[in-house]
């Protein structure tokens, strides 16, 4: 069992920049992909950044790329997403999201995770 707790979440002005961080329990860290998903109000949560389990591979939806970064530090058992160029549509709450490697499913897709933090909120101010 992997437990996750996501923070760094707050108010940022459209241009802004957040970093957030999730926290993951568990000495066999180093074995999970690691991805932040983020869901806004009325929508479905959808696929914002994964990173391979040694951090050699990364992912990012087409909306992010150029403006986030996630990596992951294995020493500290954290995964970061570095949030610049912030508009009023990322405007949402962030998870983070663990699953055993090796899969075959997607690091996009939300059902390929088996274990999920309780969220952090964003919101991009215009």
């Amino acid at each position: 069992q992997v437990q996750l707790v996501e923070s760094g979440g707050g108010l940022v002005q459209a241009g802004g920049s957040l970093r957030l961080a999730c926290a993951a329990s568990g000495r066999t860290f180093s074995s999970y992909g690691m991805g932040w998903f983020r869901q806004a109000p009325g929508k479905e949560r959808e696929f914002v950044a994964a990173i391979s389990s040694s951090g050699g591979s990364t992912y990012y939806a087409d909306s992010v790329k150029g403006r986030f970064t996630i990596s992951r530090d294995n020493a500290k058992n954290t995964v970061y997403l570095q949030m610049n160029s912030l508009k009023p549509e990322d405007t949402a709450v962030y998870y983070c999201a663990a699953v055993k490697v090796p899969t075959r499913a997607s690091y996009g897709s939300v059902g390929t995770y088996d274990y999920w933090g309780q969220g952090t909120q964003v919101t991009v101010s215009s």
